[in-house]
């Protein structure tokens, strides 16, 4: 469990729950989906990564690695989404025992291409950061990580790299569809589970991509049943802008008329 000791004597007299989190950020979504599946009352806190606040001195003092989410749960402070979500339906038995761990691992191992191939496919169309505020944040953000990875982002990802995390994302969806394949309605069975939240928020991701989940349909039946639930609504969509969403709509469709959209990457070439 990825407890941590908070360094402001505040956050330790903080009562309730408090969580720091940011709209299109997958983990908070989970997260998010826990909350609204448990019908637990928070308080909210966003970040805004595009104004680079998770590199603020005032931020990195909550979360050392400058990442989303961070919860205060009565002056305690977890800082790992996969921990987080096991950790809040302590009263809801069907979330907890209907979960499959080995699902909640991979999804958390899945993370650093999520967000590798989210930049590449759908983020890199947003207006590029100017020199000036990129200098700032590779002075002010303590993850070294983090900064690597803006500069790998600013020279453009390698297109092995990139390839490499297409094909790793791409087993990951044919294990799900194998999963499902018996007829079940969710990945822990017939009852929604941790397993199902951990896993949501990235199909809903690589479905903005133009992923190719033609090719397994149990999969995408079951998000289709995932994201009729209010949880999707409330821990998701009311969180999602329109306008970026319509810009990230209107890359993807150029990303494809070009032909360099993530359909043309290594195992996806085929499709």
């Amino acid at each position: 469990m990825a407890e941590i000791q908070a360094k402001n004597q505040l956050l330790k007299n903080l009562k309730g729950i408090h969580l720091w989190h940011a709209p299109m950020s997958s983990c908070s979504q989970r997260v998010r989906l826990v909350l609204a599946e448990t019908k637990t009352i928070y308080e909210s806190h966003v970040i805004n990564i595009a104004k680079d606040e998770h590199a603020t001195k005032s931020y990195q003092a909550i979360h050392p690695n400058g990442l989303v989410p961070a919860i205060i749960i009565d002056g305690r402070l977890f800082i790992e989404s996969i921990d987080i979500i096991e950790l809040l339906p302590e009263n809801d038995s069907d979330l907890l025992l209907h979960r499959d761990v080995s699902l909640l691992k991979k999804a958390d191992q899945a993370q650093m291409d999520l967000k590798l191939l989210s930049f590449e496919f759908l983020f890199k169309g947003a207006p590029l950061q100017i020199k000036e505020d990129f200098d700032e944040f590779q002075v002010n953000h303590k993850n070294d990580q983090l900064k690597q990875f803006r500069v790998d982002l600013s020279n453009g990802f390698e297109r092995d790299r990139i390839e490499n995390a297409v094909a790793r994302t791409h087993n990951h969806f044919q294990k799900l569809e194998n999963i499902l394949s018996d007829g079940r309605h969710f990945l822990g069975g017939a009852i929604y589970s941790l397993s199902d939240v951990a896993w949501t928020p990235n199909f809903h991701r690589f479905n903005l991509m133009n992923w190719p989940f033609e090719d397994t349909p149990y999969l995408r039946n079951w998000f289709n049943r995932v994201s009729e639930r209010e949880s999707f609504e409330l821990a998701l969509l009311t969180w999602e802008n329109k306008d970026v969403m319509r810009d990230l709509n209107n890359y993807t469709r150029q990303r494809k008329v070009l032909g360099t959209d993530v359909r043309a990457f290594g195992t996806l070439a085929n499709f």
